[in-house]
C-alpha cells in the first residue's frame, strides 16, 4: 500500500474480512471479499450487504444572519434544484455545475433542521470544498471524523430496525439523527445500488462497532466497490468522471429530472447557477447527445472506453461506452455511452473489442427496475 493512501475508520474490519484492497481517488478500499463481485452483487439483490463509503465527502453548510432561507438560496446558487423547498428531515440529488453548463459533482443534500448536509464524490472533496467556500453568508464545515456506511438490500430495513426501531417509519429520502449507543447516527433512506436501503453516517468511535453489529445479523455480508459499480451500472445511475463531467451536460447525462420548474425557464427562481442560459436552453430544446444504455449481444462485457460504430465493417464512430461489465441480475453484459437521442431503443450498434466488432443494442435503462421504499 502507497503510504499516501488514506484509510476509513474499518480498515481493520476489512482486513479481517479478507478483502482486497485496492487505491481508490486517494484511499485505500475493498474492491471485493471473499465472496467475490459476483456473489457480492447477487446477495445485495436478495438480502442486505454492508459497503463501506466512508471515503466520501461529508460537508455541512452553517447558515449565518439569514437562517436556513439564506443557506438554501446560497446553495441554489450552485445548484439547479430546489433547495429552498426542501424540508426538514429530507434530502435530494442535485448537480454542481460551471459556467459552461458541464457538470463538476453530482451530490445529496439533506435538510437537518438547522443545516444543510452535502454528501459529494470522495475524487472531488478538494474541489466542491473550495465551490462551496465561494458561498458568502454560511460556513462551510468539511465533516472529517464520521465514518459512512451504506447498508443496501431488500432485507436492509429488517435488520437496521433490529438496532434502530425508528427506521421501519422512514421513507426513501428521509434522513433521521438516531442515537445508538450513546452516539449520533445520521441515517438517511438512501443508496446507490437501486435497492431499498440506508446510508448511516456514524462517528468514527462507533464505526467498527456499528459494522459488527450489523455483521453480526444473519441476512448480512459485505461487499465491496466492485459489486457497487456492477449493482449501480444495473440501476442505471450515473458514475462521476466516466458518465458525466465538465464536458457533460446534465440534459446529456440525462439528469435533466434533478432540476425542477421552480428552477427553469418561467420558474419561481429561474437559473440564477452556473451555466444556467445553456443548461436551461437545452432543457427546451434538446440535446443531439444524451446518456443510453445498451445490452451487448453474447456475453463478452463492453467495457469503458470501447469505441461504437454504425456499421460492422467501416461506418461512423458514434461515440464511446462510458460504463460497462458484466450485469449479474440481468444474466448478461450491460453498457452505458452517450449517444445521439434520436437513435430509438432496439437499434443495433457495434462495438469494437480488440480488434473485432461485435453488436450491442440501444436499450432502455435502468436495466433492473429500482425498489425503493417510497
Amino acid at each position: 500500500m502507497a503510504d499516501d493512501l488514506r484509510r476509513t475508520g474499518l480498515f481493520d474490519f476489512h482486513i479481517a474480512e479478507g478483502a482486497r484492497m485496492v487505491p481508490f481517488a486517494g484511499w485505500d478500499m475493498p474492491v471485493q471479499y471473499t465472496t467475490g463481485v459476483l456473489g457480492e452483487h447477487l446477495h445485495t439483490r436478495a438480502h442486505a450487504s454492508l459497503f463501506d463509503v466512508g471515503h466520501m465527502g461529508q460537508v455541512l453548510v452553517i447558515p449565518g444572519e439569514g437562517g436556513m432561507e439564506g443557506a438554501a438560496l446560497a446553495l441554489e446558487s450552485l445548484i439547479p434544484t430546489d433547495i429552498l423547498g426542501l424540508k426538514p428531515d429530507r434530502q435530494r440529488y442535485g448537480l454542481f455545475t460551471d459556467e459552461e453548463g458541464g457538470i463538476l459533482d453530482d451530490l445529496m443534500i439533506a435538510n437537518r433542521g438547522d443545516h444543510f448536509y452535502l454528501v459529494v464524490n470522495a475524487s472531488r472533496v478538494a474541489e466542491d470544498m473550495a465551490h462551496l467556500q465561494s458561498l458568502s453568508g454560511v460556513e462551510i464545515r468539511h465533516v472529517t471524523d464520521r465514518g459512512l456506511i451504506a447498508l443496501q438490500g431488500p432485507e436492509a430495513a429488517a435488520v437496521l430496525a433490529r438496532l434502530l426501531p425508528d427506521v421501519a417509519g422512514m421513507s426513501f429520502m428521509d434522513i433521521r439523527t438516531l442515537d445508538w449507543q450513546g452516539a449520533d447516527l445520521w441515517v438517511s433512506r438512501s443508496g446507490y445500488t437501486g435497492e431499498d436501503g440506508f446510508e448511516i453516517s456514524v462517528p468514527d468511535t462507533h464505526v467498527a462497532a456499528l459494522a459488527d453489529a450489523l455483521m453480526e445479523q444473519p441476512e448480512v455480508a459485505p461487499a465491496g466497490l466492485g459489486a457497487r459499480d456492477s449493482l449501480r451500472l444495473e440501476a442505471g445511475l450515473p458514475l462521476y468522471g466516466h458518465d458525466m463531467d465538465e464536458n457533460v451536460s446534465p440534459s446529456e447525462a440525462s439528469l435533466g429530472w434533478s432540476i425542477p420548474k421552480v428552477r427553469r425557464r418561467g420558474g419561481a427562481r429561474e437559473g440564477g447557477f452556473p451555466g444556467a442560459r445553456g443548461v436551461l436552453m437545452e432543457l427546451e430544446e434538446g440535446v443531439s447527445r444524451a446518456r443510453r444504455g445498451l445490452r451487448p449481444e453474447g456475453r463478452a462485457p463492453v467495457r469503458e472506453g470501447v469505441e461504437l460504430f454504425d456499421a460492422e465493417i467501416g461506418g461512423h464512430s458514434l461515440g464511446r461506452v462510458s460504463s460497462g461489465g458484466f450485469g449479474p441480475s440481468v444474466g448478461g453484459p450491460v453498457a452505458v455511452a452517450i449517444l445521439d437521442p434520436a437513435l430509438p431503443d432496439g437499434t443495433r450498434l457495434w462495438a469494437e473489442l480488440r480488434g473485432k466488432r461485435i453488436p450491442v443494442v440501444i436499450s432502455p435503462m435502468p436495466f433492473v427496475k429500482p425498489s425503493y421504499k417510497r
